[in-house]
């Protein structure tokens, strides 16, 4: 049997499991996965791919994303056919309990990275690709199926950019091109020559082929491996439902399953399987990257009392922390001499790569490079974080461990304006499962926290101010996550103020005013949004009675609702000072007494209560 039968055999083979996973599920999307089975059927056994079955983690394994998750059935009946997986365990596709799920996620331990949200596979790709040419060095690939309808999202472009201007040559992109989308035929339907244009001017190499002609795909694939330092997109011309007549290129198929009663008709027309049949995977080179053991790293310190902003207290423990955690690489979208993330840069240049103004595609590629073992610090503006929410939620269903910083927090960055205020991000990162979110009040805080989430396994936010605050705590100070510091305590409080980052140093100055007049307060950092520290709110519940939190930040999702939630069983009332005007631009201390979260509103607040 030479090469070509023996891949029409597997193909056929694939396609029979991709049905009868589909129909006994009773649901999926066949359809898609028949239209690109020739294309993985050549990469995975065709002789072009390399991976080791036995030891899926080997890091010089050539790597596959499925940016169109819903192909599923397929990436599944792949692996069935080299012998991974039985038919008896696709038969439990899309069934609680499986791994096999309806999108493409870790349960299954051949997943790259959780996948179906269409416009992020090529992202994560480039992560994979940069870890490969930059981080560790070795020459393994890194293959991308591509759905048509996914091109129309902008975070593809992103991709596509950021890849030739790294110059990805060890990243090939696979375009599924077959016409059909969900509801009707793509922007570009099968007009392969515009899909040609628009990518080659990005700088990509292209390669433009049948999509069913397995001597043509097997030429794009050598052709992608010997392409030099420019990453290639083979362009294929693919038919929705191909090899069966009564599905094939038609509309209305998607996400639609082939009735148990149409079945045996189906696979009729597959022809004769060989159920025997197994594809081979040659295994890659035995490589390892060099890795550095950890070493110790210096020790905070900060002059008491000076005036520190704490986005450049992250950039110096980005550059401070880094020898104890060498997985770390940094990431910034054009802002790093504002998120000082720039500090880290000019100390480890190899580790730091601008991703520019293009947040999604950043927290794509930080997936990617987590997905590797990879440390990544992402920064930009905490405004400009909401625009990758959706590759936060994602890199969360992959259980990446990922560290976000969100600088220019809150009104009080003053005259740029609202575009420029980050007053969503709080209540954005508390919704991601499990997730960490904390706002240091100073730099000590801020240094100490960085190395906490540094250790942490997970989704990390960490929210940062432009404003420069005073340093008010010592060096010998530890901060952990889950924690509080109550700073200001006696037996005469009548109000807990609870406040973090900028609006704490404001606490600070009222609980001065109050003192004078005969009024104490409590002082809470709850430096720890999520998750808090129960225990010492509870505490101050009992003893005090009565909770004024201050944030800046809006009241939706943020301290106040948090601090609601955690102590909802206990009677203790919650006022909430918080942004409910529209921002507007002003200096600093106008922005907060206008929003009434200012030492000037606390006091007012707590008078109004007492």
């Amino acid at each position: 049997m030479n090469t070509r039968e023996k891949l029409e055999k597997i193909a056929r083979l694939i396609r029979y499991y991709i049905l009868v996973s589909t129909t006994n599920a009773g649901s999926g999307h066949p359809s898609s996965s028949l239209s690109a089975t020739d294309l993985m059927t050549c990469l995975l056994f065709g002789g072009t791919f390399r991976f080791d079955t036995t030891r899926p983690g080997h890091p010089n394994n050539d790597r596959l994303i499925f940016s169109k998750g819903h192909a599923a059935p397929l990436f599944y009946a792949q692996w069935a056919a080299a012998g991974v997986l039985t038919e008896d365990e696709l038969m439990s596709l899309r069934k609680f309990g499986s791994r096999l799920e309806g999108h493409p996620t870790k349960a299954f331990n051949l997943v790259e990275a959780a996948t179906g949200s269409l416009g992020q596979g090529l992202s994560i790709g480039v992560g994979i690709a940069i870890n490969a040419a930059y981080v560790d060095r070795l020459p393994y690939r890194t293959y991308v199926l591509i759905g048509d309808s996914e091109m129309a999202e902008g975070s593809q472009w992103e991709a596509i950019q950021i890849a030739a201007h790294y110059r990805l040559g060890n990243l090939v992109g696979i375009l599924d091109v077959n016409r059909l989308g969900q509801r009707g035929e793509t922007m570009c339907g099968h007009n392969l020559a515009l899909y040609e244009e628009r990518i080659s001017s990005f700088g990509w190499e292209t390669i433009v082929i049948d999509g069913h002609s397995i001597a043509g795909i097997l030429s794009a694939y050598e052709k992608a491996r010997t392409a030099g330092d420019r990453p290639v997109m083979i362009i294929a011309k693919t038919v929705k439902g191909r090899g069966v007549s009564f599905m094939e290129d038609k509309n209305g198929w998607h996400g639609k399953t082939i009735s148990r009663e149409d079945l045996p008709r189906a696979l009729e027309e597959l022809g004769e399987v060989d159920k025997s049949v197994r594809g081979e995977i040659p295994p890659p080179e035995d490589l390892e990257p060099v890795r550095k053991p950890p070493q110790d790293m210096e020790d905070v310190y900060y002059e008491p009392g000076s005036a520190v902003a704490t986005r450049k207290a992250y950039g110096n423990a980005l550059k401070r922390i880094f020898p104890a955690f060498p997985g770390m690489v940094v990431l910034d979208a054009e802002v790093s001499n504002s998120t000082y993330s720039e500090i880290f840069r000019e100390a480890y240049p190899e580790r730091f790569f601008e991703m520019y103004i293009a947040e999604q595609n950043m927290a794509g590629v930080a997936l990617g490079l987590a997905s590797r073992g990879k440390i990544p610090f992402v920064s930009t503006f905490a405004a400009f974080m909401t625009r990758a929410c959706d590759q936060i939620r994602m890199s969360r269903y992959s259980g990446a461990d990922i560290k976000f910083c969100g600088s220019h927090a809150g009104v009080s960055i003053g005259e740029d304006g609202a575009s420029q205020m980050g007053l969503e991000d709080i209540s954005m990162f508390r919704a991601v499962l499990d997730s960490v979110v904390l706002y240091p009040s100073d730099a000590v805080s801020t240094e100490r926290l960085v190395e906490a989430v540094a250790g942490h396994k997970g989704i990390a936010y960490i929210r940062t101010t432009r404003k420069a605050t005073p340093v008010i705590y010592s060096r010998d100070e530890r901060f952990a996550i889950g924690g509080s510091k109550v700073l200001r305590k006696s037996d005469k409080d009548r109000v807990t103020v609870i406040a973090a980052g900028i609006t704490l140093h404001e606490a600070l100055q009222a609980y001065v005013e109050l003192r004078e007049e005969g009024i104490f307060i409590r002082i809470v950092d709850l430096y720890s949004i999520k998750p808090l520290d129960r225990l010492t709110l509870e505490t101050a519940a009992r003893e005090t009675g009565v909770f004024i939190t201050v944030e800046d930040h809006f009241s939706e999702g943020g301290i106040g609702e948090a601090v609601r939630s955690a102590i909802a069983e206990k009677p203790v009332p919650v006022y909430s000072l918080a942004v409910r005007k529209m921002p507007r631009s002003g200096k600093p201390a106008e922005l907060l007494d206008y929003e009434e979260i200012s030492k000037g509103a606390i006091v007012s607040a707590v008078k109004r209560l007492l």
